[in-house]
This record gives C-alpha cells, sequence and structure tokens, in this order.
C-alpha cells in the first residue's frame, strides 16, 4: 500500500503484520479529523469490538494542525498539536481494539481541493488494501467543508473500484450537522444502546479537544439520546441511543448518479414533507 504522505501513519493495536491486519477489516470508517470515527462510526466500532470475525479500520485524513486549543494546550504550536492529535486517535484505537489505524497526515487545504486528487487516491489503495464490506464516513449534507472534501473524495475512490470490489453498505454519518430531518424510512438507524461505558471511553481520550473547549464528548452522547427519545411521537422508546445515517450505497453501486442530485432528493422530499404538512392544516390542500 503506497501513501502520498511520508509521513503517515499506519498502526496496528494487536501487532499484526500490517498486510494481515489491513486484509481482515470488515468495517471502515473514513474521517476527517482525529475523533470523527469515535463520534459518526461507533455503530461500526461496536460491531467489530470483542469479534475475532469482524474488524474495524479506521481511516483519518487530516493532520490536527488546525485544532482548537485552551488551557494547557493553548500555547501549543501546529507542530506540537498534530503530535497530540495522532497519539490521541492511536490510543482510541486501542481502546475500540480496532484492527488498524491510519493517519494520511493531510493538511485540510488538500482535502478541500476540487481538482487535487491525491486524497482520492490514498483512499483507493486502503480500499483496495481492505476490501470492506461496510464503510463508514461523513454524510454529504455535513455543513464542515473539510468533511465534504472528504465524503466526496471517498465516494470517487470507491467508484472507481471494480463492481464486485465495491463495499456493500456506504453509510453518510452525523457530525456537523445531525440526520433527523431525513425521512424516516431514508434514515440509516443504527442503535448503539447499552454502550455508553465504551462510547465514553473513547470520547474522553480527545482530551485535547474537550479540555480545549469543545465538549464532544457531550455532545455525542445527547445528540444519540435525543435522536433516540425523538425517533417515534407515538411509541415509547425502544432504545435509548440512536445513530442516524444517509444511506450512500447508491452512489457507489452507480457511479453515473450524479451526487448533488441524489443528495438534494433527500432535501426536496423534506421541503416537500413540511409543506404538505402545513397546507393541510392551513386547508390549501
Amino acid at each position: 500500500m503506497k501513501l502520498h504522505h511520508s509521513t503517515a501513519q499506519v498502526f496496528v493495536p494487536d501487532g499484526q503484520p500490517v498486510a494481515t491486519a489491513l486484509s481482515r477489516i470488515t468495517h471502515l470508517g473514513i474521517g476527517a479529523h482525529q475523533d470523527d470515527l469515535e463520534f459518526m462510526a461507533f455503530h461500526g466500532i461496536l460491531e467489530c469490538f470483542a469479534r475475532p470475525d469482524r474488524w474495524f479500520g479506521g481511516v483519518t485524513c487530516t493532520n490536527g494542525a488546525g485544532s482548537s486549543r485552551a488551557g494547557v494546550y493553548a500555547n501549543f504550536t501546529d507542530v506540537q498539536m498534530m503530535a497530540v492529535r495522532r497519539t490521541e486517535q492511536d490510543n482510541a484505537a486501542v481502546v475500540g481494539q480496532y484492527g488498524v489505524m491510519i493517519q494520511l497526515d493531510y493538511p485540510s487545504s488538500m482535502v478541500k481541493s476540487p481538482t487535487d486528487p491525491t486524497l482520492k487516491n490514498d483512499l483507493k489503495e486502503i480500499l483496495v488494501a481492505t476490501r470492506p464490506e461496510f464503510v463508514y464516513t461523513h454524510n454529504p449534507a455535513d455543513k464542515h467543508d473539510t468533511h465534504i472534501g472528504v465524503v466526496i473524495a471517498a465516494l470517487q475512490a470507491m467508484r472507481e473500484l471494480p463492481r464486485d470490489q465495491r463495499p456493500k453498505k456506504v453509510i453518510g454519518c452525523e457530525v456537523w450537522r445531525n440526520l433527523d430531518w431525513l425521512a424516516d424510512a431514508e434514515k440509516v438507524v443504527m442503535d448503539v444502546s447499552g454502550r455508553d461505558n465504551l462510547a465514553a471511553a473513547l470520547n474522553g481520550v480527545f482530551d485535547s479537544q474537550i479540555a480545549g473547549g469543545k465538549r464532544y464528548d457531550l455532545a455525542t452522547l445527547g445528540r444519540r439520546a435525543a435522536n433516540a427519545t425523538f425517533f417515534e411521537s407515538h411509541a415509547t422508546d425502544r432504545a435509548n441511543q440512536l445513530i442516524f445515517g444517509m444511506d450512500l450505497t447508491p452512489l457507489v453501486a452507480d457511479e453515473t448518479k450524479d451526487i448533488v442530485g441524489f443528495v438534494s432528493g433527500f432535501i426536496d422530499r423534506f421541503h416537500a414533507d413540511v409543506k404538505k404538512k402545513l397546507s393541510q392544516r392551513l386547508g390549501k390542500i
């Protein structure tokens, strides 16, 4: 596996040879920043946790140089912060028993570039080496530009694979915009109830961000609890922690499908549903 940056790192928590570690991956998470995987792809981590037949692989694309910093981290240089963030991500891989953790070390500017294919090529290398059945990445309606850069690169990489080598399921996940606005029938509903201890342990690893003034640990569990409570209005809760996803599999199965049109379709259907409910109440239908 040949990666673009010489500073890219492949970490195998259980010490297996890299080739072995890569070949056993069944669930792959592709995130922009250190901690994105733990927030958005927790379902995949749980699916593989303590399972000898399933392995979660993590990919973090950026180098962490732009991370917020306060408190004990307030005067850290970009280089120091990058080292802290990389260590935190590797520590999360140990806690979560990942099969492999790959950090590609890209600056955000490269990830966001619409003309630079380098990240796509790296992701394609990883996908060929891992051949995952399931992929978790950012959802294309996310509001973070770097997240959009990652999901587009990931989709393009998967679409360039031979059809028989493409993942069976690709899910766009919640980080910088939730997905409760999707029609219930179109939500990928991922029940992660009963593992709050593991979720808290994974989220809490990222001390530089929590101490830096962003309580992602509380917000992430709070979002999942809110998803569970507000999912059904006329039934008691059957879960207490839900993650919502957008099914991106059709975009990978058919490389001719327009990405913008596909994602806009979800928004158009949301708009139509709101308009219909209001019009019915106002007697306009």
